[in-house]
């Protein structure tokens, strides 16, 4: 049981006192905002980053991290995970196997993540991880069209509380090749609501079947990386992918979609068997 004085995990919603004005009109009221707290990831014992995060799912998000960024290469090599609130934030311990956290050590990363982007302190341009795995031959979504993929967005808004509460919030859903969305995360920062989604799916046989991610976002290449680490075969964001996220889904063989809005996409990978 939780002792009386340990701090409370904090809410995801926190209510402000503002002064609204509207065509000349000023009056005082109150708003909803979305929670951003420091979220310190640490492996047997030992600090590795603090991201600005959501304070939701943060198991879920942990793995995910974990997965994602190449400290474990399964979820089996992940032991337990335990979330403790500190009065600046919330501490995420993860034990995981002796060869995981061998490997963490000898890349030697400090990072701090926020909730815009970057590259999170890698030391060197030598170690950026620019050449991801390709994306496995029979899991590649060859098939998909850019109306599954519209459909999936269709439903992304009303799986989205947090968004809707605040207007502040970005998703990572995971849908079925037919457009079904079936999970949906959320986080102030894109890449840990993504990460959230993957932890969530590492938890079932959901990694191992046919789907697609869809983001509420740009599509940047650590989206692509983190989706390509995990053998996801197609990212599709609401809104314009970079020039490296392009090269690095089409080096891999992931599909990647942007403007995903309204009745249009457009596609930026696999274009000549989309025209066939």
């Amino acid at each position: 049981m939780k002792p009386d004085d340990m701090p409370e995990t904090p809410d995801a919603l926190c209510t402000v006192p503002v002064v609204r004005s509207q065509r000349g009109d000023r009056c005082a009221a109150s708003d909803t905002v979305l929670a951003e707290v420091p979220v310190a990831l640490s492996f047997n014992g030992v600090a590795h980053a603090v991201m600005m995060a959501t304070p939701t799912d943060l198991e879920a998000f942990a793995l995910g991290f974990a997965l994602s960024e190449g400290v474990i290469e399964t979820p089996a090599q992940c032991y337990g995970i335990d979330v403790q609130a500190h009065p600046r934030g919330v501490d995420v311990q993860l034990q995981v196997a002796t060869r995981a956290f061998e490997r963490l050590k000898h890349q030697r990363r400090t990072m701090e993540g926020r909730s815009g982007c970057g590259v999170c302190g890698v030391e060197s341009l030598a170690a950026l991880d620019l050449d991801p795995t390709p994306v496995p031959a029979e899991r590649r979504l060859d098939g998909l069209q850019a109306e599954q993929v519209l459909q999936a967005f269709a439903q992304l808004a009303e799986r989205q509380p947090l968004n809707a509460a605040t207007g502040a919030c970005h998703a990572a859903g995971w849908s079925l090749p037919d457009g079904s969305l079936v999970d949906v995360l959320e986080d102030v920062g894109r890449h840990n609501a993504l990460d959230k989604l993957i932890g969530r799916l590492a938890h079932g046989p959901a990694l191992q079947r046919p789907g697609f991610v869809i983001v509420s976002s740009r599509a940047s290449y650590e989206l692509v990386r983190k989706c390509a680490r995990l053998g996801l075969p197609a990212l599709a964001a609401i809104s314009a992918p970079t020039s490296l996220a392009v090269d690095l889904a089409t080096r891999c063989g992931l599909r990647l979609f942007g403007f995903c809005r309204d009745e249009g996409a457009v596609e930026y990978t696999g274009t000549a068997a989309a025209l066939r």
